[in-house]
């Protein structure tokens, strides 16, 4: 029961995760633009969520954010699939997997520019400098309202993600 133009995040909410930046990224984009899209929280609460809920609470969101909880792997592929843009703004990642689920289903990615993410995803996603909300909201703009920006990021992301498999990664190791 979601809109057709919403962002989405997915993992674990905690710190590390900077969902403080994706939050205030958002709230630019409300108070900046006529854009109306629903921001898509979905995972479980991890620690130290107190700061992060005293945000939202202060900010104001009303039903513009949606915090899922915890979601099995075929509503996540439902959710990716369906999402204007996937956005994963961690401080700091072992890989960033989120980044890649995404991309597998075909969600354009917007995430930090962090050595193991940027890695990871390579030139197929839009990157940001982790406290940077500012430019966070200039990418979400572009891919919320420029198609062809959304579809070139979105095939690049899919043609990439097709490189990730656990074959591979078995076979490596």
């Amino acid at each position: 029961d979601l809109p057709e133009k919403y962002i989405l995040f997915v993992s674990t909410i905690e710190p590390r995760k900077n969902l403080i930046t994706l939050v205030k990224a958002f709230e630019e984009i409300l108070r900046s633009t006529t854009l109306r899209p629903q921001l898509v929280i979905a995972g479980k609460q991890g620690w130290l969520t107190d700061e992060l809920f005293a945000y939202i609470d202060k900010a104001k969101l009303g039903d513009r954010l949606r915090l899922t909880g915890y979601l099995g792997d075929d509503e996540l592929r439902a959710l990716y699939s369906a999402c204007r843009v996937m956005v994963y703004p961690a401080l700091y990642e072992g890989a960033g997997l989120p980044t890649l689920e995404a991309m597998a289903c075909g969600a354009p990615v917007i995430t930090t520019n962090t050595p193991a993410i940027a890695e990871t995803v390579g030139a197929n996603a839009r990157l940001f400098t982790p406290a940077d909300y500012r430019t966070l909201a200039q990418h979400l703009i572009e891919l919320l309202t420029v198609a062809s920006a959304r579809e070139s990021l979105s095939r690049a992301g899919l043609k990439h993600a097709n490189q990730f498999t656990w074959e591979r990664a078995a076979r490596e190791t």
